[in-house]
């Protein structure tokens, strides 16, 4: 989709509605916003595929707060795939026991093996590629591509299908992660020219603004203009 285009969302279900959204203003309005409330990680500041990829395996199902000194730690100690290599079970065990899921030093193990292997010891850039790698998801593939190379991948969790299926009022459901809809949505808004930054402000409005809770703080919402549910919430404060 070009950068500046708007688009018509068509959708045949028991009430069918039409929906467009100007995605260059959402998209600006965004990314402004992100600018100002950027949350500050460690691995936000790097550009290593490797020490995304690391990040990713670490924040899985746990806080960010809790993975940062762990992350920063690890990164010290092991700050590429040639170093983490030769580690011993056991040392990789005293950093990241505190996180609690011990499956992530076997994971990290196979997977360093298979980069080795059969990628030369370079995390690789092709989705495929990384999608073959011992415990990498659709969602780490797509934010190891992004956040390392830039690239326009959609980064599909939790807090992006919320924010838009409230932006687009469609039901939100535990199987909305595997919905085409909702998945061809999420792609067609990432920014083309600007991916990194982009998602980085779309995770930071889940985290921050466009909360879990029944009321998020659609009042204090950059792009609440552009949203369905933004926009019956402010009716209810008039």
């Amino acid at each position: 989709m070009p950068a500046g285009a708007s688009f018509l969302i068509r959708m045949e279900q028991a009430n069918a509605f039409e929906y467009t959204i100007d995605t260059a203003s959402f998209r600006r309005d965004l990314i402004a916003w992100g600018h100002e409330h950027f949350r500050s990680f460690p691995w936000r500041f790097t550009r290593d595929p490797y020490h995304i990829l690391i990040a990713e395996v670490m924040l899985h199902r746990t806080q960010a707060s809790q993975v940062a000194p762990i992350y920063e730690r690890f990164i010290e100690q092991y700050p590429d795939i040639a170093s983490l290599s030769g580690a011993a079970r056991d040392d990789l065990h005293l950093i990241l026991y505190s996180l609690g899921l011990r499956w992530r030093i076997d994971l990290i193990i196979d997977m360093v093996e298979q980069i080795n292997e059969r990628f030369a010891g370079r995390v690789p850039e092709k989705k495929t590629d990384l999608l073959s790698l011992p415990g990498v998801s659709g969602y780490v593939a797509s934010a190891v591509r992004c956040f390392a190379w830039n690239l326009p991948d959609a980064i599909i969790d939790t807090n992006t299908v919320r924010i838009t299926g409230r932006l687009f009022d469609l039901p939100i459901k535990d199987s909305s992660r595997r919905n085409a809809l909702f998945r061809r949505l999420i792609a067609d808004l990432v920014e083309p020219d600007e991916p990194r930054l982009y998602n980085f402000a779309l995770l930071d409005l889940g985290a921050e603004i466009c909360t879990k809770a029944q009321r998020p703080l659609c009042e204090r919402c950059p792009v609440q203009k552009y949203c369905s549910y933004g926009s019956k919430m402010k009716s209810t404060l008039l």
